[in-house]
């Protein structure tokens, strides 16, 4: 699986295939929005059965990416488990490989997010809100206020995908999101859904213009965000409406 290496406020990062952030010199494996059992909510929920394999397929894409690359450390930035009671409906299997995984690095972070305030702690790992690792600050959600000259900003939360079109056909592809200074990690888990990365929600983030890094079958594609396509509904940024005005 090949990966797309690009410098991001002035360190080398690797965006890779699967949807993970990797930067090399710090061994750091960053992960956004595993949304763990997500499934069996759905169907407690909904009454509509979807199976309830999300979990598993999650974890098994995210030990084979950490046995190839062997990180010191794993980021995983907010909404890990998709409800306050993802740990009590997870799968014994499923939960001794999730233990193995956190406890096979030397440093495992679950910073926080609005869909898990309150990580399980039964697992190992440490919580937190923010992690500053300068010149690198992660967060769940992205900060609408400017940042400081020092930081770069990884953030998940919006789970963005490319929508764009090739040879007549439309395609649909999770992506990361930078403009240098920020960067939103796409969705990891099995079954989270994407919010199209022209959105004003994920537009608005950036001052200026922004490229996305959509993610193919084994390969990265930089684009400039103008020659993707907008969802049909979809308003304009707010810069773009004021003009109109």
């Amino acid at each position: 699986m090949s990966s797309l290496a690009f410098a991001f406020n002035g360190v080398h990062v690797e965006a890779r295939a699967d949807g993970t952030l990797w930067w090399p010199e710090e061994r750091l494996l960053a992960v956004a929005d595993l949304h763990l059992e997500k499934g069996t909510w759905f169907g407690a929920r909904t009454g509509q059965l979807l199976p309830p394999y999300d979990t598993r397929t999650t974890l098994q894409r995210l030990a084979a990416t950490i046995a190839h690359l062997r990180p010191r450390c794993v980021v995983c930035v907010g909404d890990s488990f998709h409800d306050g009671e993802a740990a009590a409906r997870i799968d014994g299997a499923d939960a001794a490989l999730l233990q193995e995984l956190v406890t096979s690095v030397s440093d495992w972070i679950w910073l926080v997010g609005n869909h898990d305030p309150r990580p399980p702690r039964g697992w190992g790992g440490s919580v937190c809100h923010e992690l500053a690792f300068t010149p690198l600050a992660f967060r769940h959600e992205a900060e609408r206020i400017l940042l400081t000259a020092c930081d770069g900003e990884i953030s998940g939360h919006y789970h963005p995908v490319a929508v764009l079109t090739v040879r007549g056909r439309s395609l649909r592809r999770r992506c990361f999101v930078t403009d240098g200074r920020r960067l939103v990690l796409p969705s990891y888990g099995a079954y989270t859904g994407g919010l199209n990365a022209r959105d004003p929600a994920i537009a608005e983030l950036f001052d200026s213009t922004y490229d996305v890094l959509a993610l193919g079958a084994a390969s990265v594609h930089r684009l400039p965000s103008r020659i993707l396509r907008p969802d049909p509904q979809m308003a304009p940024p707010i810069a773009q409406r004021a003009q109109r005005i």
